[in-house]
């Protein structure tokens, strides 16, 4: 007997969901915090999507977030043409870094020391986070906006994504371009993995994996509908995705075959990423709602409680855990 997937339902936002992240495992768990059109970003529990507070200041869509490793500071781009850094604890703003257009991307470095932003006015920036207003670096070179920029290789790298059509390697103390990869459509998502060095990358139908240092192609996955996200889980063992169809897909990353897909969005999948332990990811959607499935469907995590058959008592019962079907985080 199949056992059915039960997401838990984070709602609270009134807008569309566009960009989520997790913080890494800390000595309070991990840490969920979501960009939304609504320019109010939250900050949740990652294990139960409990709602622990909301990011107060921006004056148009958050187009993206992220957390720190520790979860002690988060970052937002918005469209009111700055990105904010937060202390993650307390909820005070602690910087407004002022751009020329609409700010897309932000991603700390491992230390928090760096923040490099990325958005329609073209330009790679990075902000020594002690000193913000007089050592701002700009590196030039995309064609068109940049919807993602990631620190990788240690900090030592940049790798962005833009509507050019193109992925860019950049190494961090020349400013310079190391490699390009050029595509025939515009590159929906970015997610760089730092254990193997691996970057995934989703364009049209086609979900991709690369060598994040030579750029070179371990493979393609081609899904059912458009995807506009994936992620690959921390033990590389599956990667998920999500997109136009409301749906998310589960694949087998070594054989790439499709293991499971559900709906559970009422719009389209934004975005979606595994939590760091890997027993659970997180979808964000046009229907303004976070979502957390699980990564093993039955176990007992977070709000998940695993109830064995036979202690239902009765045989033919389909609800093999205690959950209900719709679990409001």
């Amino acid at each position: 007997m199949a056992m059915r997937q039960t997401p838990l339902t984070c709602s609270g936002h009134t807008r569309p969901v566009v960009d989520l992240a997790f913080s890494g495992i800390t000595p309070y768990g991990y840490f969920l915090i979501s960009a939304c059109k609504d320019g109010k970003p939250m900050l949740r529990q990652g294990d139960t999507g409990d709602w622990i507070g909301t990011f107060l200041g921006h004056k148009g869509a958050v187009w993206g977030a992220t957390l720190n490793t520790d979860a002690t500071k988060a970052a937002t781009a918005a469209a009111d043409f700055t990105a904010k850094v937060w202390d993650a604890v307390s909820g005070d703003e602690v910087l407004s870094l002022a751009h020329k257009h609409i700010v897309k991307s932000v991603n700390f470095t491992q230390d928090s020391s760096c923040l490099l932003t990325g958005g329609n006015d073209k330009l790679l920036r990075i902000y020594d986070l002690s000193n913000p207003e007089t050592a701002l670096q700009e590196i030039t070179g995309h064609g068109a906006a940049i919807k993602k920029a990631l620190w990788c290789n240690n900090d030592k790298q940049i790798l962005s994504a833009a509507e050019d059509k193109t992925i860019r390697l950049w190494d961090r103390n020349s400013m310079e371009e190391v490699k390009t990869l050029t595509f025939d459509t515009t590159v929906s998502s970015m997610e760089y993995v730092a254990e193997g060095e691996i970057l995934v990358i989703t364009y049209g139908k086609t979900i991709a994996f690369y060598n994040a240092l030579s750029l070179e192609l371990i493979k393609t996955v081609e899904a059912p509908a458009p995807i506009n996200s994936a992620s690959l889980h921390p033990e590389k063992d599956f990667f998920v995705a999500g997109g136009e169809d409301f749906k998310l897909y589960k694949f087998d990353y070594s054989t790439t075959e499709e293991l499971e897909s559900y709906k559970g969005h009422f719009g389209p999948v934004h975005c979606v990423r595994f939590s760091p332990d890997g027993e659970l990811y997180a979808s964000g959607s046009e229907d303004g709602t976070l979502r957390l499935w699980q990564t093993a469907v039955g176990k007992t995590y977070g709000l998940w409680k695993c109830v064995l058959p036979e202690d239902l008592g009765t045989e033919n019962s389909e609800q093999l855990y205690s959950s209900t079907p719709e679990i409001k985080a």
